[in-house]
């Protein structure tokens, strides 16, 4: 989810020199004004909510209209990375870059609540997922996570979770993105972009265990239903893999290409479709930010 991996992304396309087949986008969803795109989270129905990752801006579209608009106009100085979202309570989590996240209420639109999660020189908080109990922030510069409870409804002080195992990475190291969970809640994947491999995260002791035979060099965004794993790659493909039951290995199915795919970052899943963000890091800034929608 980070523009510093934009020429290393580069130099492996250019190396690999193969494109698998292309599956048509069904649809192209432009976030009018965006000046940037990277997170992406499915809301009611067919409607999604896209963050504008420079200013912090987040957009309402939807799928079957192919339209989107400015939903919530942020403060100068907030950024918006990933994304999920608790639609019960109507709370959408934001990952909000330089030691910051954010809690917006989507059905008023306000700013629930901000949280200072680690040192803005040194942290860069950049992927979350819901579980029946709260929140889970990545930080990209840190080895740990940060766990945000919600008890009916609100969001409570957050906790830090120091990481251990080969996802931990070192201090100042750029390692983890985005991250996902099962619905229980009691395993977290992850997947760092320069290692390459998938990795399951205990949420009580903060152990990390590679996921084995799961191989998603330059992955992002991570959408996780079922046993069925999402990795959205910074080499303008996403690959589908079947895991196992108990989440220790995991099979590669298809790997997904659009020829509109310019740096695509996270995803959304609608049923067989998945809304896909362009964010174009790695050909410059672009006149037009959009969604892609394609087959999942």
């Amino acid at each position: 989810m980070r523009k510093i991996l934009a020429v290393l992304v580069i130099a492996v396309t250019l190396a690999l020199g193969l494109v698998a087949p292309a599956s048509a986008a069904t649809r192209v969803i432009v976030l009018p004004g965006a000046s940037s795109a990277e997170g992406i989270v499915a809301g009611q129905g067919s409607t999604f909510y896209a963050g504008d990752q420079s200013r912090g801006d987040i957009f309402r579209g939807d799928i079957r209209r192919g339209t989107a608009q400015l939903f919530i106009d942020a403060p100068d100085g907030t950024m918006a990375v990933g994304m999920d979202l608790d639609l019960r309570h109507g709370l959408l989590f934001v990952a909000g870059g330089p030691g910051k996240a954010y809690v917006y209420n989507i059905r008023t639109r306000d700013l629930v609540t901000a949280y200072d999660l680690g040192d803005p020189q040194t942290s860069f908080i950049n992927g979350v997922t819901l579980t029946p109990f709260g929140a889970w922030f990545t930080d990209s510069l840190q080895p740990r996570l940060y766990f945000v409870p919600v008890v009916q409804g609100v969001p409570g002080r957050a906790r830090t979770l120091p990481l251990s195992g080969p996802a931990a990475g070192n201090p100042g190291e750029f390692t983890i993105n985005d991250i996902t969970s099962t619905p229980s809640g009691r395993t977290l994947l992850v997947a760092p972009s320069l290692v390459g491999k998938l990795f399951r995260i205990n949420p009580i002791t903060g152990v990390s265990e590679q996921v084995e035979g799961v191989d998603v060099p330059f992955a992002d965004g991570l959408v996780l239903d079922g046993t069925r794993l999402w990795a959205v790659q910074f080499t303008n493909q996403i690959s589908r893999w079947r895991l196992s039951d108990d989440f220790t290995s995991g099979t590669l199915e298809e790997v997904i290409t659009d020829p509109l795919f310019d740096a695509p970052l996270t995803a959304a899943k609608f049923g067989d479709r998945l809304a896909v963000v362009n964010s174009h890091v790695t050909t410059g800034p672009s006149p037009t930010y959009e969604v892609l929608v394609v087959h999942a």
